[in-house]
């Protein structure tokens, strides 16, 4: 196929000659992803989730094969809270589908959306998912680089399962893009560190601020900093002092061993925040004894 667009995946197309389209299914940050069945597979399994980075995405070739090579290592990752990556199949010389499981439940934005905000110790278990799916991502050298309530799925099926997905999209970008250490944002401003705004790649410590982010926003309902405009926020994430939950959401009563733990991923110096994402998840599990 020289040549893919969204145009081929409407209902019933079959790419890569095992990808039945089902329909659309979510917009990713950078590509429109769909539901899909894998004819190879059966039962369950079948079920897949596809993202098209079609041949327009890139500047050049090399572009586009250095971005497909940046997800054969998400492919090792095996971890309840990160949506495994199936396989990176190759559509024409630049352009390709990425095909992961299926997430199951809905966003965790949705979910706050009609819940306006989460119990203590369901955030402190979605925090404990969150950072255990990162000490898998990070000890193969990896980093997500966009966690929001939007890249985090909640399934309530049974117990509460937390997935991440869209693990790698924006570190890839980076890479593939030759960018190099230090360029525009790419990312989401509302969860992004600090030095992000100054044009750092996204890194360990950066997936720990969004984590940290996610979790005060989920617990307080609203978001550890104000401003609605790119520079209202900046701003405001200058601050060395930690954001108040008390101050952002006074009819919220949050212990303050859980608080302190929260916004110890937050501070504007990087430095000071936890080391690493182990460090945060020990932290969590000591509050969930």
């Amino acid at each position: 196929m020289e040549s893919t667009s969204l145009y081929d995946l409407e209902p019933g197309a079959t790419l890569a000659e095992r990808y039945r389209i089902v329909g659309p299914h979510r917009q990713t940050g950078l590509a429109a992803a769909f539901e899909a069945i894998d004819e190879a597979e059966t039962g369950e399994s079948q079920r897949c989730e596809v993202s098209l980075y079609a041949h327009s995405f890139f500047e050049s070739r090399e572009q586009a094969l250095q971005f497909a090579a940046s997800w054969t290592p998400w492919m090792r990752v095996e971890k309840n809270a990160v949506l495994h990556v199936r396989e990176v199949a190759s559509l024409s010389p630049t352009s390709f589908l990425l095909v992961t499981d299926f997430p199951p439940g809905k966003t965790l934005r949705d979910d706050l959306a009609e819940r306006k905000r989460l119990e203590a110790p369901e955030v402190v278990e979605i925090g404990r998912q969150l950072l255990s799916g990162l000490v898998g991502v990070h000890g193969h050298g990896l980093v997500h680089g966009d966690l929001k309530p939007a890249t985090i799925y909640v399934d309530r099926s049974e117990s509460v399962r937390t997935i991440m997905v869209d693990g790698g999209v924006t570190p890839g970008l980076w890479s593939a893009k030759q960018l190099g250490e230090k360029t525009a944002l790419i990312g989401t401003p509302f969860y992004a560190p600090i030095e992000q705004f100054g044009g750092d790649s996204p890194n360990i410590q950066s997936d720990i601020y969004n984590v940290a982010t996610v979790l005060f926003e989920a617990l307080t309902g609203v978001l550890p900093w104000g401003g609605k405009s790119f520079l209202e926020v900046f701003q405001a994430k200058l601050d060395k002092t930690p954001p108040s939950m008390q101050r952002r959401a006074p009819d919220v009563d949050v212990e303050p061993q859980l608080e302190q733990a929260i916004v110890t991923g937050l501070l504007a110096d990087k430095s000071q925040r936890y080391a690493t994402s182990k460090e945060f998840l020990d932290r969590l599990d000591a509050l969930a004894v």
